[in-house]
């Protein structure tokens, strides 16, 4: 197949944006795929800050970049990704060149613990005043389950919401299928462009 699948999409915008050396994001940790994707990418310069609610998530995450000997490029937190800004170090602050939400539930896990939009909105903002110029963000939004396609109207709501002159922003969806994920990738701009 010649398109790429959402996830696939997502990680090739994201790769565009991140370097060996620089620090990126993963904002919903999950089973830690996007982080193991990320502390591949930033390599063993660059750092890797992730977020999850769930101790059992985490846990898979650890145990997969242990697998691949990667867990020094990574720090992570059990907090809400909301609040990312208070536990990020200041020195990264307008320096997070990557941050990845993979929104909805932990795959495995306990289905009822889902992401919200009165944490998944405050998040984005932070996320948006950490990015460094050239920085980029994806956002894999899920409808198919109950508050799903809520959270995604907030979400969307949030991008429309941004300035188009500080930020660019592409959302690519799937049509022909029911309920299925969409990609939200906003970038912000290096500098704002003339008027």
């Amino acid at each position: 197949m010649m398109l790429p699948s959402i996830l696939s999409l997502s990680k090739q915008l994201i790769r565009q944006a991140l370097q060996p050396g620089n620090a990126a994001v993963d904002a919903t940790v999950g089973n830690g795929h996007d982080t193991l994707f990320l502390a591949e990418t930033v390599g063993a310069a660059g750092r890797v800050y992730g977020f999850d609610i769930q101790a059992e998530a985490l846990q898979a995450a650890r145990r997969r970049l242990e697998a691949a000997n990667l867990e020094g490029r990574v720090t992570l937190f059990k907090e809400s990704h909301h609040r990312m800004a208070e536990c990020l170090p200041a020195e990264v602050h307008g320096r997070i060149r990557a941050v990845m939400f993979n929104l909805g539930y932990l795959p495995g896990g306990d289905h009822a613990i889902i992401t919200r939009p009165e944490t998944t909105v405050p998040a984005l903002e932070a996320a948006s005043r950490l990015l460094a110029p050239g920085g980029m963000m994806s956002i894999v939004l899920y409808t198919g389950h109950p508050g799903g396609t809520e959270e995604c109207e907030a979400v969307l709501r949030w991008a429309k919401a941004l300035s188009p002159r500080r930020f660019q922003t592409m959302w690519v969806q799937l049509p022909n299928r029911n309920h299925a994920p969409s990609l939200l990738a906003v970038e912000k701009r290096r500098e704002e462009p003339e008027t």
